[in-house]
C-alpha cells in the first residue's frame, strides 16, 4: 500500500509541474527564512545568519534542478526512452511478439464490433434533425407494431397535437418494360408530404404537391437515384418524361439525392403517391400503411405515444367493429430501423470487450513477470541516480510503444474483419441495412481505438511501476537479482489468472447457449418437407389482369407449363411463402357461436389446389382443395391444427362455417379440411391460427410459384424463370431460390447464426488466452522456485508431492475462476435472453460442459510445468545455484 501511495504521489507531481515549481520556491524560501531567524535569535548578526542559512541549504539552483528532475519533461529523454524501449523489445522477441499479437487480437475484435455499433446505433439518421422523427403505427394484441389503415391515418393526422407532420408509406412493386421483357422493380406509395416530413429535397425536379394521389389527379413518380441511372442513363432532361410502370403511365417529376435512403424501404426504385381510391383504402379494416411523423419541439416520444393511444381509444369507441382492441405504437425512427439487429450488436460488442479485457490481462501478466526479471536492472539505475519520474517515463514509453504497435496491427486487422463480416451478410438482408453501406474506419472508430490504446498504455505503465517502488529497488539490489516470483504469482498474478478464467467462462457459456439456440432453431419442424423445393416470385401487371377470372386463368396456364419442366414432380401457387412472417391476416367470425366483438385474427393464404400436397403437408382430417373448388361453387377453406384446437376444442371442425365480422352471406365459407401446422411465421415465432383459401375462389395478385423436384432444386431454377416468361411476356420474376436456402438465409436464422459464430470465435480466443495465461504464470512460478523444489526433493520429498504442490495451487486458481465465471455467465446470459431460443440462461448442461472443459484444460496446462518440476535433479539444481 505504501508503494502505491508513493507511486501516485510521483504521478501527481508529473501532472502538476507548474504548481509544484511555485510551491517548491515558496517552501525553500520559507525554510531558509526560518533558519535565518533562528540564527539571528541566537545572537548572530543578520548578514552572518543569512550566509549561514544559505550554506546549510546548499546551492539553491542545484536543489531546484534535482527536484525538477521529478517533473521535468525533455524531448531528449523521451527519445532516449523510446530507443531504449525498442532495444528492450528487440532483446525479447518472444515477449514482444506475444504481447503485440494479444493486443492486436483484442483491439481488432473490439474496434470491428464498435464500427458496426457506431454505424447502426450511434450514427444519426441522414435527415435534418433526425431525433425528432418517429414511426407511428397501430398496435393490436397479436402484433405490437401493426400497420395503419388509411382511414385511421386520416383521423390520426387530423386529431393529433404532437406531430408537426404525419405521413405514411407502403410497399408495392412495378414492372418496367425492357427489350428483354418485363423487369420487376421495387416501389413505394407515400402520402404527398412524406419527403417533406423526412426533410428530403429532390436533387432534380420537385417533390409531390398537396393533393397528388387523389382520384382523377395525374399519376406522378419520383425516381430513386439508382433508378435514374439504370433506366434513364442519368439524363438531366428526364423531368416531365413519361414512364410506364405495370401498364400505367406516370410522369416523372423528380429524382432523389444520391445518398438518400429510407431504410425500411431501402430497395425502392420508384416512389408514387397513395391511390386514395383503392379498395383497401376505402375500408377501415384494411391495414397496409406505416406512419412516419416529426415531433413538435418539446414533445417526447412517451408523450406522443400517450397522445396517440388516446386518439386510438376514441376511434375504438367510434368504430367498434373495425377498431376493437386497436391501440397505438410510437417509437423513435432510428429504433424502428435498427429493429432486431440491436441485441446482436450489443452482445457481440460485449464479447469483443471481454476478449480485449483478457488480452490486456494477459499482457499485464507478462509485463509483471518481465518487471520482476528486470528488478536488478532498475535497482542499479536507481542507485546510480535515476529518479522515480525518469523510471516512470521509461515504463510509460515502453507501454505506449507496445500498445502503438499492437494497436496499428489491430486497426489494420479490424478493417479487414469489417469487410469480411459485411460479405457474410446475405445480400437481401444487407439491402435493408443501408446504415452499413458507409462502414469504414471513420473518426468515431479512430477515437474509440485511441481511447482503448490510451487506457491500455496507462494500465501497462501503472502496474509495473507500482510493483517497483524505491524500497523494492533497494531490496532487488541487495538480493543480487534473485527475485521471488512466488509472491508475485500468489498476490497479483494469481488474481489476473482468476479474472482471465472468469471472463473466458462468460464467453464460453454465451457461445454454448447461442450455439444450442441455433441448433434448436434449425431443428424446428416447419410442418412440411423443405428438401427439393424451389420457389419463385411472379409479378403481374394488374391492368392486364383486372378480373379474378383473368388471374385464375393465368395461374392455371402457368402451372401447366411449369409442371412440364423436366424434373418437376408438382407445382403450386401461393399468395405468400411459408416462414415469411405472421401478420398477413384476416378477421373472421364463426357461424352459430356467440361473438363479443373481439377480433379473431388468423393468418391467411390463397393457394392453388396442389399447394398443400406439393409441400407434403400432413392432412389430419377432411380433404384438400380440388380444381373444381372455383367461383361457381360454395366457398370452402382448409384450416390448420392450431385454429382447430383453439376454436374447436374437443369437436370436429369439418363442416363448420365462418365469415367476416358481419357474417355477410358472400363471406361465408365452409371448413373442408384440417392440415397439420405449417410455420407461416419465422422459426422462432409461435404458430398462429391459419386459414387457406382456394386460389380459384379468391385469387391474389401476389404470386409465388412453389415447385417440388425429383432432382436438385437449384438446377431447375433457370428453366423455371424461362418458363414463366414464355407463359406471358408481361410477367416479371424475382427472388428465385430454394426453400432450404431461404430458411438458412432468413433474418431469424442469420441473426442466431451470426451471433453464435461471432461469440464462439471470441470465446475460442478467450479460452486459448486464458489457458495460456494460466500455463505462463504456473510455468514462471516453477522456474523461479527450482531451488525450493530441489531442496524439498533433496530432503526426501516424493515426486508425487511436487505434483500435488503445483497442481493444488493451479487447481485453486482454476476453481475460483470457474465459480466466479459461472455466476457472471448466468447474469450475462439473462441479458441476452432475446437471442436465445428454447434454451434458458441457466442451462445446466451448458454450464457443466463449459466448467468441465475449462477445468480439464487448466489442469492439463498446469500439468506440464508440474511434470518439469517433479523431474528436477536436486544435486544438479543446487550445484547450479
Amino acid at each position: 500500500m505504501d508503494s502505491l501511495v508513493r507511486f501516485f504521489h510521483k504521478l501527481s507531481l508529473l501532472i502538476r509541474r507548474d504548481k509544484f515549481s511555485s510551491e517548491l520556491d515558496e517552501e525553500m524560501s520559507f525554510h531558509r527564512q526560518q533558519v535565518e531567524e533562528d540564527l539571528r535569535a541566537s545572537g548572530m548578526p543578520a548578514e552572518s545568519a543569512r550566509r549561514a542559512a544559505s550554506r546549510q541549504f546548499g546551492n539553491a539552483t542545484r536543489l531546484k534542478e534535482r527536484s525538477h528532475e521529478i517533473v521535468e519533461f525533455r524531448w531528449e529523454t523521451v527519445l532516449q526512452d523510446f530507443r531504449f524501449a525498442l532495444r528492450q523489445l528487440r532483446k525479447n522477441p518472444g515477449f514482444a511478439c506475444t504481447a503485440v499479437c494479444m493486443l492486436a487480437v483484442g483491439i481488432c475484435a473490439s474496434v470491428a464490433m464498435f464500427a458496426f455499433v457506431d454505424a447502426a446505433l450511434i450514427k444519426p439518421l441522414p435527415y435534418p434533425n433526425p431525433t425528432r422523427l418517429v414511426e407511428a403505427t397501430e398496435s393490436v394484441p397479436m402484433i405490437p407494431r401493426a400497420n395503419l389503415s388509411y382511414l385511421d391515418y386520416l383521423d390520426w393526422k387530423k386529431l393529433n397535437t404532437v406531430f408537426t407532420s404525419l405521413d405514411v408509406v407502403t410497399s408495392t412493386g412495378f414492372l418496367v418494360g425492357t427489350a428483354s421483357g418485363a423487369e420487376p422493380a421495387s416501389g413505394a406509395q407515400v402520402s404527398d408530404g412524406f419527403f417533406h416530413t423526412l426533410g428530403v429535397i429532390p436533387a432534380l425536379g420537385s417533390d409531390f404537391r398537396d393533393g397528388e394521389g387523389i382520384s382523377g389527379a395525374p399519376q406522378t413518380v419520383i425516381l430513386a437515384y439508382a433508378a435514374w441511372q439504370k433506366w434513364f442513363g442519368s439524363r438531366p432532361d428526364v423531368i416531365g418524361q413519361p414512364v410506364t410502370l405495370s401498364g400505367v403511365s406516370y410522369t416523372i417529376i423528380g429524382v432523389l439525392p444520391r445518398d438518400f435512403c429510407f431504410a425500411p424501404r431501402a430497395q425502392t426504385q420508384f416512389w408514387t403517391t397513395l391511390p386514395t381510391s383503392s379498395q383497401c383504402h376505402l375500408r377501415r379494416s384494411c391495414h397496409d400503411l406505416v406512419g412516419v411523423a416529426r415531433l413538435k419541439d418539446g414533445v417526447s416520444v412517451p408523450t406522443a405515444l400517450a397522445a396517440m393511444q388516446s386518439i386510438a381509444g376514441q376511434l375504438e369507441i367510434q368504430y367498434p367493429e373495425s377498431n376493437r382492441s386497436q391501440g397505438a405504437s410510437v417509437m423513435a425512427l432510428s429504433d424502428a430501423i435498427v429493429g432486431n439487429i440491436r441485441p446482436i450488436l450489443l452482445v457481440t460488442l460485449g464479447g469483443a470487450g471481454l476478449l480485449l479485457l483478457i488480452s490486456c490481462v494477459n499482457v499485464t501478466s507478462l509485463l509483471l513477470v518481465r518487471s520482476e526479471s528486470r528488478r536488478r536492472e532498475i535497482s542499479v539505475r536507481g542507485a546510480l541516480g535515476a529518479s522515480a519520474a525518469r523510471l516512470i517515463r521509461q515504463f510509460a514509453t515502453e507501454g505506449l510503444l507496445l500498445v502503438t504497435i499492437g494497436g496499428a496491427f489491430g486497426l489494420l486487422a479490424a478493417r479487414w474483419t469489417m469487410e469480411l463480416l459485411l460479405k457474410l451478410i446475405p445480400a437481401d438482408m444487407l439491402i435493408g441495412m443501408p446504415y452499413l453501406e458507409d462502414l469504414r474506419v471513420n473518426l468515431h472508430v479512430v477515437v474509440f481505438a485511441c481511447s482503448i490504446a490510451l487506457l491500455a498504455s496507462l494500465l501497462f505503465s501503472v502496474i509495473p511501476t507500482w510493483r517497483l517502488s524505491f524500497l523494492e529497488m533497494r531490496e532487488g539490489l541487495a538480493e543480487g537479482g534473485r527475485t521471488s516470483a512466488t509472491t508475485l504469482w500468489r498476490r497479483f498474478g494469481s488474481n489476473l489468472v482468476v479474472v482471465e478464467l472468469a471472463v473466458a467462462i462468460v464467453l464460453l457459456v454465451g457461445a454454448g447457449l447461442l450455439g444450442k439456440s441455433l441448433h434448436r432453431l434449425l431443428q424446428v419442424d416447419p410442418g412440411f418437407h423443405t428438401d427439393h423445393l424451389a420457389t419463385l416470385e411472379v409479378d403481374l401487371p394488374e391492368v392486364s389482369y383486372p378480373k379474378d377470372e383473368d388471374t385464375t386463368a393465368l395461374a392455371r396456364k402457368l402451372l401447366t407449363n411449369v409442371s412440364s419442366i423436366p424434373g418437376v414432380k408438382s407445382a403450386a401457387i401461393t399468395s405468400r411463402l411459408p416462414l415469411e412472417g405472421n401478420g398477413y391476416t384476416d378477421w373472421i367470425r364463426f357461424v352459430g357461436r356467440p361473438y363479443d366483438g373481439k377480433h379473431i385474427e388468423v393468418d391467411m393464404r390463397d393457394v392453388t389446389p396442389n399447394y398443400l400436397a406439393t409441400l407434403q403437408a400432413k392432412l389430419l382430417s377432411g380433404r384438400f382443395f380440388t380444381d373444381g373448388d372455383d367461383a361457381s361453387k360454395p366457398k370452402v377453406v382448409v384450416i390448420n391444427q392450431t385454429l382447430a384446437k383453439k376454436y374447436f376444442p374437443g369437436e370436429d371442425p369439418i363442416g363448420k362455417k365462418f365469415g367476416d365480422v358481419s357474417l355477410t352471406p358472400q363471406s361465408l365459407k365452409e371448413i373442408i379440411g384440417v392440415v397439420d401446422d405449417i410455420r407461416e411465421g419465422s422459426l422462432d415465432e409461435p404458430i398462429w391460427p391459419a386459414v387457406y383459401y382456394p386460389f380459384n375462389q379468391d385469387p391474389d395478385s401476389f404470386l409465388y410459384v412453389v415447385v417440388r423436384t425429383s432432382q436438385s432444386e437449384q438446377s431447375v431454377l433457370p428453366a423455371l424463370v424461362s418458363t414463366v416468361h414464355q407463359t406471358a411476356s408481361d410477367l416479371g420474376t424475382l427472388d428465385e431460390s430454394t426453400m432450404a436456402a431461404g430458411i438458412a438465409n432468413s433474418p431469424t436464422a442469420y441473426l442466431h447464426r451470426s451471433s453464435a459464430w461471432l461469440v464462439s470465435g471470441f470465446a475460442a480466443l478467450a479460452f486459448l488466452l486464458s489457458v495460456v495465461g494460466l500455463y505462463g504464470v504456473v510455468a514462471y512460478s516453477v522456474s523461479q522456485r527450482t531451488r525450493e523444489i530441489a531442496i524439498r526433493l533433496a530432503l526426501g520429498a516424493q515426486r508425487r508431492a511436487v505434483y500435488e504442490l503445483i497442481m493444488k495451487e493451479a487447481g485453486w486458481l482454476a476453481a475460483m475462476g470457474i465459480v466466479t465465471g459461472l455466476g457472471c455467465a448466468v447474469a450475462a446470459a439473462s441479458l441476452m435472453r432475446g437471442l436465445l431460443f428454447g434454451v434458458p440462461s441457466w442451462d445446466a448442461a451448458t454450464l457443466a460442459a463449459v466448467a468441465a472443459t475449462l477445468a480439464i484444460s487448466a489442469l492439463l496446462a498446469s500439468y506440464i510445468p508440474a511434470r518439469r518440476a517433479a523431474s528436477l535433479d536436486p544435486v544438479e539444481t543446487l550445484r547450479a545455484e
